[in-house]
């Protein structure tokens, strides 16, 4: 019995190391993949750009000008993407006399690196993208954030006074959540899933040598006041649960806004609420001041 019993903790310990190991792998080194679309398909002008990171990274977007500049908004994409796909809503900015700044984060698109952090180090991208557009004489920024480009906004918007106002749709709270339930949606009990995804982030940790826990949103979303923050979600995500945005709502500070919309999956408000989704975008940063 007593051989049998250890055999199964064997057998156990194993699998937990394997699938620990296999998540690690798994979030730390997303796919690259390239841009699907320019500036140039939907009619703008635009500048390629490149920036360094202060340890040592190049990474590479678009800078698309308005004529009369009202402001400047900076974008921020989601996990395992690039920049192109929120190209959709250069236009409707554009128009609106915002100067636009796409890139894409380590690891990602046409940027340099292997790795990502999902947060911890993305921060240190966004800032070096901050920095560029000081060199350009332009001192104060909007951010718009999409899944986990929201969670770098918010965890990032404290750091600096360069930000003006957050829009966030469908970041995370806590990465070891969000961890956690794709496991669960892998057909995994809640009990044991949960605790993988905290054992899954502290392996990421260990391997990136920082602490990923440290750069979630929740722990800074509180600090970005008085600065402006607009939070969107989606009630039906199955990837980012709405309750991460509740979380995120009631940490943060006045003046704060949350929109969720029922039947929308992740990053799919658009396909339910287009004009509403779009009008909001706008007006949020209509409402700031770049001065």
């Amino acid at each position: 019995m007593t051989i049998a019993i250890t055999f199964a903790g064997c057998i156990l310990f194993a699998l937990i190391i394997a699938i620990v190991w296999t998540g690690m792998r798994r979030l730390i080194f997303p796919p690259h993949r390239r841009a699907t679309q320019s500036p140039v398909d939907l009619g703008l002008s635009a500048e390629s750009v490149a920036f360094d990171t202060h340890d040592g990274l190049t990474l590479r977007g678009w800078f698309i000008p308005a004529a009369q500049p009202r402001g400047t908004i900076v974008f921020c994409h989601g996990y395992t993407g690039d920049c192109s796909p929120d190209l959709i809503y250069a236009p409707d900015f554009h128009r609106a006399g915002y100067n636009l700044l796409l890139f894409d984060f380590r690891g990602h698109g046409a940027s340099d690196g292997h790795l990502t952090s999902v947060v911890y180090l993305e921060r240190r991208d966004l800032l070096a993208a901050l920095d560029w557009l000081r060199a350009r004489g332009i001192a104060r920024v909007g951010l718009l954030g999409f899944s986990m480009g929201g969670a770098v906004a918010l965890a990032t918007a404290p750091h600096t006074e360069a930000v003006v106002g957050v829009i966030s749709d469908s970041a995370f709270a806590e990465l070891w959540r969000i961890v956690g339930h794709a496991l669960v949606r892998r057909g995994m009990p809640a009990w044991c899933a949960m605790p993988l995804g905290w054992l899954i982030l502290l392996c990421a940790g260990l391997r990136l040598r920082a602490n990923l826990f440290s750069a979630d949103p929740i722990h800074w979303i509180g600090r970005i006041a008085p600065r402006p923050v607009l939070l969107m979600h989606g009630e039906a995500d199955d990837e980012v649960p709405v309750a991460e945005a509740r979380r995120l709502f009631r940490a943060a500070r006045e003046p704060k806004e949350l929109w969720l919309v029922p039947g929308a999956s992740h990053r799919q408000i658009e396909t339910v609420a287009r004009d509403e989704y779009r009008r909001r975008l706008i007006e949020f940063f209509d409402r700031v001041s770049f001065e």
